[in-house]
Formats: structure tokens, sequence, C-alpha cells
């Protein structure tokens, strides 16, 4: 068929094009497929704010692209207003328009930042759960179980979770992209976060900030698991003899690479109070001599 050829190469043309325009979007996938509340919202607030941008970006590119077109050299009828300076109207269009556009993404964040403020509580009462970011993995705490866990979390569908984070040595930050909230921790103090899961699966959890040789290894998986299942965990995890104390924690202050999750099935209930007040083992910090940092 005649042509049939070319629009094949067109339309190879233009898939590609579209992936390539798609590909800034690929690490952007747990962010906008939200599986609990506060990702939902933050998603909400995403897509307002490119609504209220595009609706100005793309009449502003139409209007350059008709310009340019319209008051090209073969156009006779183009007028031709060499002596023009100063329009009014036009002078209150272009300043009006970016102040609106201000005013509604400025009321977007405040409004949002308000409702979504990570020490705000989400409503029932949750499951605590006490995070310590450590060089190069993540230390979980459930005060309340009297178990803790290496690189895993398990947290109940439906039911809060409060979180309090510390760090015991260089700032880092914790992200739940399908959950939502990015919230940094830092070495002597504690910063709080609140989410909630409204369906069972398996989440990918991670270091936002950048914290040495092995912060690339510092992922997490985030369980999110029925009632019923959740407390099975717990007392799966119970049953497990290894005990998290002091010269515990000792060990797991060194750094290391070693992202393997891990279960305690009983702690010392003032540990994390310790590691806030600097009173537990501190960070091992970067080894002399050694630019690969630990093990």
């Amino acid at each position: 068929m005649p042509g049939s050829g070319r629009f094949y190469r067109l339309g190879l043309r233009a898939g590609f094009a579209a992936l390539v325009l798609a590909s800034p979007l690929a690490g952007c996938v747990g962010v906008l497929e939200p599986r609990g509340p506060v990702g939902a919202s933050e998603r909400l607030i995403l897509f307002d704010s490119l609504a209220i941008m595009l609706a100005i970006v793309v009449p502003v590119v139409a209007a350059t692209l008709g310009v340019a077109w319209w008051f090209r050299a073969s156009n006779t009828r183009a007028a031709y207003w060499p002596d023009w300076a100063f329009s009014g109207r036009l002078e209150l269009i272009v300043w009006a328009i970016p102040a609106l556009v201000i005013t509604f993404l400025g009321g977007i964040a405040w409004f949002g930042s308000q409702a979504l403020d990570p020490f705000r509580p989400l409503g029932a009462k949750p499951v605590e759960v006490e995070v310590v970011s450590l060089d190069w993995r993540w230390l979980f705490i459930y005060p309340d179980a009297g178990v803790a866990t290496i690189n895993q979390l398990a947290i109940p569908v439906g039911t809060p979770v409060h979180f309090k984070l510390t760090s015991n040595g260089v700032m880092n930050s914790f992200f739940v992209p399908q959950l939502g909230g990015q919230i940094y921790t830092m070495a002597g103090m504690t910063s709080q976060l609140s989410l909630q899961a409204d369906a069972p699966g398996s989440y990918s959890g991670l270091s936002a900030n950048f914290s040495g040789d092995g912060f690339s290894d510092m992922r997490f998986e985030v369980r999110a698991l029925s009632p019923d299942d959740f407390a099975k965990w717990i007392a799966d995890a119970k049953a497990n003899t290894t005990r998290l104390d002091t010269a515990a924690y000792g060990e797991l202050a060194r750094q290391s690479r070693d992202a393997a999750p891990r279960i305690y099935g009983a702690i010392d209930g003032a540990l994390f109070d310790a590691i806030v007040n600097g009173q537990a083992p501190p960070a091992q910090g970067p080894a002399a001599n050694a630019p690969g940092g630990g093990s």
C-alpha cells in the first residue's frame, strides 16, 4: 500500500518520542500510585499544582507559536507598529495572571501543609513504631509489642502507624513513596510521621538522603498485612529468641552493607530513648584509610 511504510516510520518515531518524554516519570510510579490517605492527598496536591501551571504554560506556548507564525516576514496582513511602547490592558494581564498563579499555588501549598502535618495523628489509635537510621540500614522497634526488625516493616492495613524517628549518626531521610511522607532523621532529636496503608501488599521503602558509601543499600520492605495476619506476625516475631539490647545495638551501630532482614523477639524498652539521648553506643563513623567503609 503506497505510503504505508512512511506512516509506519512516523508511528515508530512518535512512539520513541513518547517513551523519551515519559522516561522522567519512571521513578515517580510509586508516588503516582498511592496506597494510603497521606499518599493520595500528596498526589492530589501534585495534580492540582500541575493543572494550575499547565493553565498558564499551554496558552503561553501556543501564543508564542501563534505570534511567531502571524508576524512572519511573508505575512503582509500583519500590522507593523514600530512606535508602539505601552498598553495598560496588556500590563494588567501580564502582571495579574502570574499573581493569580502564585496565589493559587501558595494556597494549595499552605492548606496542604497544614492538612499533612507529619505530627498530626490520622485518627484512630495508632500502632507505635520507633525508627533508627543506621549506617546503612533501618532499625524498627515496636515498643508496645516488644519486638524489633532490621530492614523489614510490618503494619496492619487500615490502621494508622505513628513513627518516632531518629538517627544514630548522619542525617538521613525516611521515605515510603506509595504511602506518602518523607521526613528526615537526625541524631539527638526525634521527628514524627503518621502513615496508613489502605490495601494489603508489599511496598518499597528507602533512604532519600545521601549518607555515605552504603546509601544505595538502605532499602527496606513494608508489608501491609490484614489485622489477623499482623497479629500472627507479631506472635511469630516474639517467638524469636534473639534480644535487642545495648550490646546487640552496639553491633548494629557499626557500618555495614548487610541489608538482610532480621527480627528480634525481645527488646530493651529504654533503648530508643538511650539512642536519642546519646547514651547508646555511637555510630562508627568513617574508618581511616578505608575508602569502601564498613563490611
